[in-house]
C-alpha cells in the first residue's frame, strides 16, 4: 500500500464514493484504508453499471492516481489480506446478511441492496422458467400457425414460428435479434395465437417498455401491423394498442420512490409483454418480476448485443447467455415435434438449466438484405471483425453507410454545417408542430460522450450556431420555434419521462391575448399534441445530437455517429453496433480508423453474479 495521501487522490473515485466509505469506517470504528478502498471500490462499480466488484481481479493491482508522476501508484490489497479484512468486518456479511455490504464465496463484493436485487431476479425467473409446459389446445394451435406464417421451408428453420410455439407453451420466453428481425410482428401473432385458444378469449395483456420514447414506438408499431394479422376482427380488436413504461405499469410512488404493484398487489394481467429489455436495469426487472401474478406469462424481446442498461446489471445479456449455453430439453424438442420444428439436441450433457427452453434468437434480417451496407457492417461489427468492418467502410459501392477518416475539433464545424442544414432546416420552416416531428423523426446526430469537442453539448451548440447563421433560429432567449428538446427526468405529474422529445413552437395569437407565446409541443397517448409551457419542464436539453445510449429504442432514416479522436471507455463494441442499427437507410461515420478498430475490441463488461445464480437447477 502507498500512503494514505496517494489513496485520497485516486482520481477513479467520485465524492459519493469517498462519503460512502468514510461511513463505513466510522460505522466500523476503525481507520483501515483496506476497508475504506472496498467500499468505494464497490460504491463505484455501481455507478458505472456493474452490480458487484470482483475482488480477484482488482487486488494487488496498481491503481491509478490523480497524478503518477508526483504521487506514484497506490496498490490494491493482495487478496488474502484483503479478504481476512472485510470477513473480520462488522460492515460486512455474507449472503443472507443484513449488512451494509455482501461478500460471497466467490470473493465478489455488493453492496446489500443490490446482492438482494440479484437473487430476487434469479429466483423468480428460475421459478418462471421451471414451470411445467402450459396446457393448449394442439389444434388451434396448428390452425393458428398455418394462418399467421407463411409455409415453412424443409431446408431453414423458422425461428418466427418458434418463437410464437415456445410463448404459447412457456410462462417466460424471451426473443432476441437485431432491427428489422421481426420481433414485434412475431409477439403480435404471438398473441393472436393466445387469443385464439380456447379459455384465452379475455386474456388480459400489457404492452410495456422501460422509456416513454420506447413504449411510443412499440405503441406505434402494434398499431399499424395488428391489421394485417390473419385472424377474426374480434381477436384483433382485443390486441391492445396502450403501451406503458414500466414505472406507469407497475404504479410509481414518486414520494416513496416505491411501487403499487408487488407481490402483494401483483399486476392485473395475464400476459405481459416488455419490448426494449435490454435497457431495463437489474433493480426494476426484480421489481417487475416481483409484480408479476401467478401463473401469469412474461415475454421479453430486445438486441442482446445492444448497449446494456445505464443502470446497474445487464439482465437481459445475462439472460442471453445462460439460456445460449445450451440446447433445448428433450422434453421440449419432443413437444414440438409434431410441428415440424427438428431442433438439435442440448450440447450440455446435464442440460442448460430451467432458462435453456425459454430463449429463441431472431437470425433473419427482413429490413437489411444481404446487399445492404448496414446491414453487413453492423454483423461485421457484432461478430467483432475489425477488418470486416474498416473494408466495408472504405467500399465505395455502398450507398447507406459513408465513412470520414479523421476528424478534428477545428475542421468538425465547417463539415457540420453542411450536415445540419440539409437534416434540420425543414423543422425549424415547418408549418406545423405535427410536420416539425415528422420532418425531424428522419435524422439524428450520435455522440458516444457528452463532453469536450466530439460530445453532445458542443455538436448542439454548433448546431444552433448553423442554424442561426442562416436565420433559421429567430432568438427569443433560450427558447424559439422549432428547437427540439429532450427530458432528463421522469416529471410523473406532467407525464413526461426520461428520453421524452419535444419541439418549441408558439401559440396562435389572439388579439385579446397579446403576442404568441412558446410552449414545448409533446405528442399524447391519443396521438394529438399537448402543450407544457417551458417553465413547467423537468431538467431537459436542446437535442439535435443526443448520446448512443440515449438513442436506444429509437430508429431514424439518416444517422451521423461522431466519435472522438482519443481513447475512452464509451467507445465500445456495444456503442457502434447500437449507433449503426440506429439508421434505417443511411449511416455515416465521422471517426479514425483507430477509434474505429479500438471501439469494435473493446466489449462492455458488467460484473455480477447473476450469470452463475440462473444457471442453478
Amino acid at each position: 500500500m502507498k500512503t494514505e495521501t496517494a489513496l485520497n487522490q485516486l482520481d477513479r473515485f467520485t465524492d459519493i464514493d469517498r462519503h460512502f466509505a468514510d461511513f463505513l469506517l466510522r460505522l466500523e470504528g476503525t481507520q483501515d484504508r483496506r476497508l475504506w478502498l472496498a467500499a468505494a471500490f464497490v460504491s463505484n462499480a455501481t455507478q458505472s453499471g456493474n452490480v458487484c466488484i470482483d475482488l480477484s481481479a482488482i487486488a494487488g493491482k496498481p491503481i491509478l492516481v490523480e497524478d503518477a508522476r508526483t504521487t506514484g501508484n497506490a496498490c490494491a490489497p493482495e487478496l488474502s489480506d484483503w479478504m481476512n479484512v472485510l470477513t473480520r468486518s462488522a460492515v460486512v456479511g455474507g449472503p443472507g446478511d443484513f449488512r451494509p455490504l455482501v461478500l460471497d464465496q466467490a470473493n465478489r463484493l455488493y453492496l446489500c441492496r443490490y446482492w438482494k436485487y440479484e437473487q430476487q431476479v434469479a429466483k423468480l425467473l428460475r421459478q418462471l422458467a421451471a414451470s411445467d409446459l402450459q396446457e393448449f389446445d394442439a389444434t388451434a394451435l396448428r390452425e393458428g400457425l398455418s394462418r399467421l406464417f407463411s409455409p415453412q421451408d424443409p431446408d431453414e428453420l423458422d425461428w418466427q414460428r418458434l418463437a410464437a410455439i415456445t410463448a404459447v407453451l412457456r410462462r417466460f420466453s424471451l426473443i432476441t435479434g437485431g432491427p428489422g428481425t421481426g420481433k414485434t410482428s412475431t409477439v403480435l401473432r404471438i398473441l393472436a395465437l393466445l387469443l385464439s385458444q380456447p379459455g384465452y378469449e379475455q386474456l388480459r395483456i400489457a404492452l410495456a417498455a422501460p422509456t416513454g420514447k420506447a413504449a411510443a414506438r412499440l405503441k406505434e408499431a402494434v398499431k399499424h401491423s395488428k391489421e394485417t394479422l390473419e385472424v377474426s376482427p374480434e381477436v384483433v380488436a382485443r390486441i391492445p394498442e396502450e403501451a406503458f413504461t414500466l414505472h406507469r405499469l407497475l404504479g410509481f410512488i414518486p414520494a416513496s420512490g416505491a411501487f403499487r404493484h408487488n407481490r402483494a398487489n401483483p399486476l392485473p394481467f395475464e400476459m405481459i409483454v416488455v419490448d426494449e429489455a435490454s435497457m431495463v436495469d437489474l433493480p426494476l426487472m426484480a421489481k417487475l418480476l416481483d409484480a408479476v401474478p401467478p401463473g401469469a406469462r412474461l415475454l421479453l424481446l430486445g438486441d442482446r448485443d445492444q448497449l446494456a442498461s445505464v443502470e446497474p446489471g445487464a439482465v437481459f445479456g445475462d439472460i442471453c447467455s445462460v439460456a445460449e449455453s445450451a440446447g433445448r430439453s428433450k422434453g421440449f424438442r419432443e413437444c414440438i415435434k409434431p410441428y415440424r420444428l427438428d431442433l438439435p439436441a442440448s450440447s450440455s450433457p446435464n442440460g442448460g438449466g430451467p432458462l435453456q427452453d425459454s430463449m429463441t434468437v431472431l437470425r433473419r434480417s427482413y429490413r437489411f438484405g444481404t446487399d445492404s451496407g448496414i446491414g453487413q457492417l453492423s454483423r461485421s461489427i457484432q461478430a467483432g471483425d475489425g477488418d470486416a468492418t474498416i473494408h466495408l467502410l472504405s467500399t465505395k459501392g455502398l450507398n447507406d453507410v459513408i465513412w470520414e477518416d479523421g476528424a478534428n475539433p477545428t475542421s468538425l464545424q465547417n463539415r457540420l454545417e453542411r450536415w445540419i442544414l440539409e437534416a434540420y432546416a425543414g423543422c425549424l420552416q415547418a408549418g406545423s408542430p405535427e410536420e416539425a416531428f415528422t420532418l425531424f423523426a428522419r435524422s439524428r446526430i450520435l455522440c458516444a460522450v457528452r463532453r469536450g469537442p466530439f460530445g453532445v453539448a458542443f455538436i448542439n451548440s454548433v448546431a444552433e450556431d448553423a442554424l442561426a447563421r442562416k436565420g433559421l433560429v429567430r432568438s427569443r432567449g433560450a427558447w424559439y420555434r422549432g428547437r427540439p428538446v429532450m427530458m432528463n427526468r421522469n416529471d410523473y405529474q406532467i407525464r413526461l419521462f426520461n428520453g421524452d422529445i419535444g419541439i418549441a413552437w408558439e401559440d396562435s395569437p389572439r388579439a385579446e391575448a397579446g403576442p404568441a407565446q412558446i410552449g414545448v409541443m409533446f405528442p399524447s397517448e391519443s396521438g394529438e399534441m399537448r402543450r407544457i409551457l417551458p417553465s413547467r419542464l423537468p431538467e431537459h436539453e436542446t437535442v439535435y445530437a443526443m448520446t448512443v445510449h440515449k438513442a436506444q429504442g429509437s430508429e431514424f432514416d439518416r444517422v451521423l455517429l461522431i466519435l472522438p479522436d482519443q481513447a475512452s471507455a464509451a467507445l465500445t463494441r456495444e456503442m457502434l453496433y447500437t449507433a449503426v442499427t440506429r439508421a434505417r437507410k443511411r449511416v455515416e461515420i465521422w471517426a479514425r480508423r483507430e477509434t474505429i478498430e479500438a471501439s469494435i475490441q473493446r466489449r462492455v463488461t458488467r460484473h455480477s453474479g447473476l450469470r452463475e445464480a440462473l444457471s442453478r437447477g
